[in-house]
């Protein structure tokens, strides 16, 4: 029954629990010292997999593997289950790799709530070495089952941060923070005028002409006032000065109004990754590791260029 209620949302949510599948998921989990509660387990060969030590504080419940398969989301279930208490980032030990790694850059999601789309954007924050993730209310739950499949440990070696409307999105962000914002660029759009806001990652083929910084506000198309005008560049030309962050807005409902705003108070930009011509956008995940790890390129290259 547990393992059943910790599937949804509301349960997570009001125990505080996550539920956990497959060796390599758990260990990652116990390495970064995320606290078992029980460990459901076919065959005693898979706790041998795991730190011994980590298992010891957990209830270790033996049961058959046709159960297992019953409960499982996996096409090929591994014999191995765990409840854990929802980890906090504050509390975690990541990868001393990963924290070597790590890069003054930041990833901002809104309204991402594919599960596999927000579990391969973790994914490629972790592997560029991103700071810290920050999901705003309308992102998917990142401890969903099929978010944490996509993400292949993700969670366990980046600080992720969920649930947080647009007002507090600012505190959990470093002073001096330059926000950018992946964009579309309509191609039909007046020269120098960026257009409205449909989704991160699309982007036209048409030569971009950029604004002013702090262009005039303009209203969007609900007719909704205060939706400021961002200076908008090609992805690879030069935005990344550290610290810097990244809005990845989801497909169907793209940026918010206020991931907008905030770029504009600190001086971001709408950053474009130009598509042949016919082709409407690229999938939310694939901008993020196209922007992402351009943004890593450029920090690096900085760094370089200050020690010589």
């Amino acid at each position: 029954k547990v393992v059943t209620l910790a599937k949804s949302k509301k349960f997570r949510d009001n125990h505080g629990k996550i539920l956990l599948e497959g060796h390599r998921l758990i260990k990652d989990a116990l390495e970064a010292g995320a606290v078992p509660q029980t460990l459901f387990f076919s065959s005693v060969g898979h706790l041998k997999l795991l730190p011994e030590a980590a298992i010891k504080r957990a209830s270790l419940v033996k049961v058959k593997f046709e159960d297992i398969k019953t409960w499982s989301d996996l096409v090929t279930p591994q014999g191995l289950l765990g409840i854990f208490s929802k980890p906090d980032p504050a509390k975690m030990s990541y990868p001393a790799a990963q924290l070597a790694s790590s890069l003054p850059l930041l990833l901002i999601c809104d309204n991402i709530r594919d599960p596999g789309n927000l579990g391969t954007i973790l994914r490629s924050a972790a592997g560029a070495g991103c700071e810290k993730v920050l999901l705003t209310k309308g992102c998917v739950d990142p401890w969903e089952p099929k978010v944490l499949r996509a993400g292949m440990g993700a969670h366990f070696r980046v600080p992720i941060i969920a649930s947080l409307d647009w007002e507090s999105v600012p505190t959990n962000l470093p002073a001096g923070i330059q926000v950018c914002v992946a964009d579309n660029n309509d191609p039909d759009a007046p020269a120098g005028i960026a257009s409205v806001p449909r989704g991160a990652g699309r982007a036209g083929s048409a030569p971009v002409k950029s604004g002013p910084k702090a262009a005039p506000e303009h209203r969007d198309e609900e007719g909704a006032a205060g939706i400021p005008e961002l200076e908008a560049q090609h992805y690879y030309e030069e935005w990344a000065r550290a610290p810097v962050a990244v809005v990845i807005g989801g497909e169907t409902h793209g940026l918010s109004p206020a991931a907008l705003r905030l770029a504009a108070g600190t001086g971001g930009k709408r950053l474009l990754i130009p598509v042949v011509p016919g082709m409407d956008s690229l999938n939310s995940a694939i901008a993020a590791g196209i922007v992402l790890f351009e943004g890593k390129r450029q920090l690096l290259w900085r760094h370089k260029q200050e020690e010589d």
